[in-house]
C-alpha cells in the first residue's frame, strides 16, 4: 500500500486507519493528518529512533509533514502506551469564531462604536482576541484608520463669537482711561484701569480642554468607505 509517497505495510496502517470510529469521513487535512500519525506509530512499533522518523515523514509527506516536535511527542505518547490516533477530547467553551453568528456579533459591535477596540470585542462575547482579528480583518474587511489632518477651518459663528470677544475687552480698555498726575513734575499720563485688575505670577498652562489625538480618531471602515477630516486642533490656554 502507498498513502502518498510511503511505502508501508498493508496491514499494519490500515488496521491503524480502521480503529478510528468515525461518524463521517473527515476532511482531507484530518485525514492526511491522522495517516502521518499512523506512520509514527507503525514506524515507532518498528523501534525506529524519532529522528529517523521526522526524516522519513518530511521526505515522503514534504510541506504536510508534522514538525520534529510533534513527531517527538507522538513517540512519547506511544511509548507511554497511547494508541489512539485522535485527538483527546478538549474541554470548555468551544471554538464559536468562525461560525455565522460570531461574525454577525462582531459586525454588529463594530457598526454601533466605530472605535471599538479588539480586547473590548473579545470580552463581550467571549472568544480569544486571536480569532476577533480573524473576523474582523479577512472576513469582514474591516481596516482601523484615522482622520485625514485638515487646516482649522472657522465657521461663520467662531468668527462671530471672536470678533465679539475682541470688541468687548477693546471697550473695557477704553472706558478704563483715566488722566493722572505722575512724578513731581506733574506730568499728566493716561492710566488704563484694567490693569490693575491684573496679577502676575509664574506662568503655567491651564487647559480647558484636551483634544483627542490622531489615533484616538481612529475607526473601523472599509476600503470602500470615504475618507474622514478631522481638523487640526490644540489645547485652549
Amino acid at each position: 500500500m502507498i498513502i502518498l509517497g510511503a511505502q508501508i505495510s498493508a496491514p499494519s496502517v490500515n488496521a491503524l486507519l480502521n480503529s478510528i470510529d468515525l461518524k463521517m469521513a473527515p476532511p482531507i487535512a484530518v485525514r492526511l493528518r491522522l495517516e502521518i500519525r499512523a506512520v509514527v506509530r507503525f514506524q515507532f512499533a518498528k523501534g525506529t529512533k524519532c529522528s529517523v522518523i521526522y526524516r522519513e515523514v518530511v521526505e515522503n509527506y514534504g510541506e504536510h509533514a508534522m514538525s520534529m516536535t510533534q513527531v517527538y511527542l507522538w513517540c512519547s505518547w506511544f511509548k507511554d502506551g497511547r494508541t489512539s490516533l485522535q485527538d483527546e477530547p478538549r474541554f470548555g467553551r468551544p471554538n464559536t469564531a468562525n461560525n455565522d453568528w460570531s461574525t454577525a456579533r462582531v459586525d454588529e459591535l463594530i457598526k454601533v462604536d466605530r472605535r471599538v477596540k479588539l480586547k473590548e470585542i473579545s470580552l463581550k462575547i467571549d472568544i480569544p482576541k486571536t480569532n476577533v482579528y480573524e473576523i474582523v480583518h479577512d472576513k469582514l474587511r474591516y481596516r482601523k484608520v484615522s482622520a485625514r489632518w485638515v487646516p482649522k477651518m472657522l465657521s461663520g459663528e467662531h468668527k462671530r463669537q471672536r470678533v465679539e470677544n475682541s470688541q468687548i475687552r477693546m471697550n473695557r480698555c477704553q472706558q478704563g482711561d483715566e488722566t493722572v498726575d505722575v512724578g513731581p513734575g506733574g506730568d499728566h499720563r493716561a492710566r488704563n484701569k484694567l490693569f490693575e485688575h491684573l496679577i502676575t505670577g509664574d506662568e503655567i498652562w491651564l487647559h480647558l480642554s484636551t483634544p483627542e489625538t490622531k489615533r484616538d480618531s481612529m475607526t473601523w471602515k472599509h476600503l470602500s468607505s470615504p475618507v474622514t477630516k478631522k481638523f487640526k486642533v490644540q489645547q485652549q490656554k
